[in-house]
């Protein structure tokens, strides 16, 4: 659904050379916005102001919220821009994780070192049950069952923030703070193609304690890829609405 913010270009953040928003990507080109790709880690430079920007979306990748790296902490404080000016901002995974920082939640390792990498299940919270039928006045469609994770680290909510989904190893799954900023911890965007490539070139990672085997994350797919499909869809139009919604 294109609406007039579409004139302006979706700010894009991406953590790795050839990393790609994927099927977000897709989505935001078939509504009419613009991707503006930047890659901090490769020099790329953050806007002062999203002024010119329909948004931010901040993808995950192999660095940890907690690194010393110059571009992850000027990438933290950055988020200071949407959330001054109420511009939508996703995190996904490292992004949200990155959200949860700059508002003074912790990241960590799962106390008993397990990981989520595969597919996994999650629950809605009545917050975040609620979220898609805000607009509508309709229930909107069902979060996905399971969703598709690959990550260490997970993050505590944020005071103030309200959490929308939980899972039974890393508790916080998404959330929502403010009017417009969102994290969630899984991948909505992945590919088959990005699954094929994540499984083949990082395969050591699928050994760790609680990764599910190669083979499991394609057959999740076939069970699992059409409601996360269908909630994506509709979680984007509320997002990139987000940001002429009035807070609470």
């Amino acid at each position: 659904m294109a609406s007039a913010a579409a004139s302006l270009p979706v700010l894009i953040v991406l953590h790795q050379e050839h990393s790609s928003p994927g099927r977000i990507g897709r989505l935001l080109v078939e509504r009419g916005y613009g991707l503006d790709i930047r890659r901090p880690c490769m020099g790329d430079a953050l806007p002062a102001t999203l002024a010119g920007h329909a948004g931010a979306i901040v993808f995950g990748g192999p660095q940890s919220a907690n690194d010393c790296h110059d571009y992850v902490r000027a990438e933290i404080e950055w988020i200071g821009v949407p959330l001054s000016e109420r511009k939508p901002y996703l995190g996904i995974c490292l992004g949200a994780q990155m959200l949860a920082r700059h508002l003074g939640a912790r990241v960590a390792p799962h106390p008993e070192g397990l990981v989520e990498i595969g597919y996994y299940p999650v629950r809605a919270t009545a917050a975040g049950s609620a979220l898609l039928a805000a607009e509508a006045g309709t229930p909107g469609p069902a979060w996905p069952g399971h969703v598709y994770h690959w990550h260490r680290e997970g993050f505590e909510l944020a005071a103030g923030a309200d959490l929308l989904a939980e899972g039974p190893t890393f508790p916080n799954q998404a959330f929502r703070y403010g009017p417009a900023a969102y994290g969630i911890q899984f991948h909505p965007e992945v590919t088959f193609r990005m699954m094929y490539r994540w499984t083949a070139r990082a395969g050591d990672r699928l050994g760790q304690p609680g990764a599910r085997p190669r083979p499991a994350h394609f057959y999740g797919r076939l069970q699992h890829d059409r409601r996360i499909r269908l909630w994506l869809d509709a979680f984007l139009d509320h997002w990139l609405s987000s940001g002429a919604l009035p807070a609470g």
